[in-house]
């Protein structure tokens, strides 16, 4: 199953496996070694579009006392930050990174009303670096329920993506797990939770979108 986000690359991409397909054979046709070498790297590239927009049903167990990653990928900070766009104040951040390998499918990682919702142009720095979080292209989305209060999460272009695609919007209610949208060729996410907030992570440990536990409320 593929992400709707990743329908016309695909299918360009296959039009292209195609007709490179095509042409390496008839140019190569008297070297063997040669056709078999290009067209394998042609269909490395193809299979890489392909697992890229890959978008696996995953089944969420719903649980407001619970926060959900939001992202496959691997747990690269834990730490007390000053937010500087919305809450104005200290909060605990907990970034996931994800490589081009992952699955770039965003999650909303708990159920509320979108309180705050914002998309910001800008820089693409490689995802793990300091600015990212500030000077990067990214989105900022902001969740509420009774249980955590509000919830910020950013979604931040890395190096290689060039487009953020968000599905939140002001005054709509989510649910926990379902689609928020995408993140094109390697980004970061960055969830800001009040502080207090049990994590239930640690540092360098493999995230499974809508499947591993961040935060619990005890």
């Amino acid at each position: 199953m593929f992400h709707k986000e990743g329908y016309k690359i695909i299918f360009i991409s296959l039009v292209s496996f195609v007709a490179a397909i095509i042409l390496i054979d008839e140019i190569t046709a008297s070297i063997p070694w040669l056709r078999m070498t290009l067209m394998l790297v042609v269909l490395f590239f193809f299979v890489m579009i392909l697992q890229f927009f890959r978008n696996p049903k995953r089944t969420v167990a719903l649980n407001e006392n619970q926060i959900i990653a939001p992202v496959d990928g691997k747990v690269v900070v834990i730490e007390e930050v000053f937010e500087a766009e919305y809450f104005k104040d200290k909060r605990l951040q907990v970034s996931i990174f994800m490589s081009p390998i992952n699955v770039h499918v965003t999650r909303y990682a708990m159920s509320g009303k979108i309180n705050f919702s914002k998309y910001h142009p800008g820089k693409y720095l490689v995802a793990w670096h300091p600015k990212a979080s500030t000077e990067n292209e990214r989105t900022t989305v902001v969740i509420e329920n009774n249980t955590f209060g509000e919830i910020l999460y950013r979604q931040i272009a890395g190096a290689l993506a060039k487009r953020i695609v968000n599905y939140a919007q002001e005054g709509i209610q989510v649910i926990q797990g379902e689609d928020a949208g995408f993140i094109k060729f390697g980004s970061r996410v960055d969830l800001y939770l009040p502080l207090g907030t049990k994590v239930n992570v640690k540092l360098n440990e493999k995230a499974v979108g809508g499947k591993t536990i961040i935060a619990i409320k005890e």
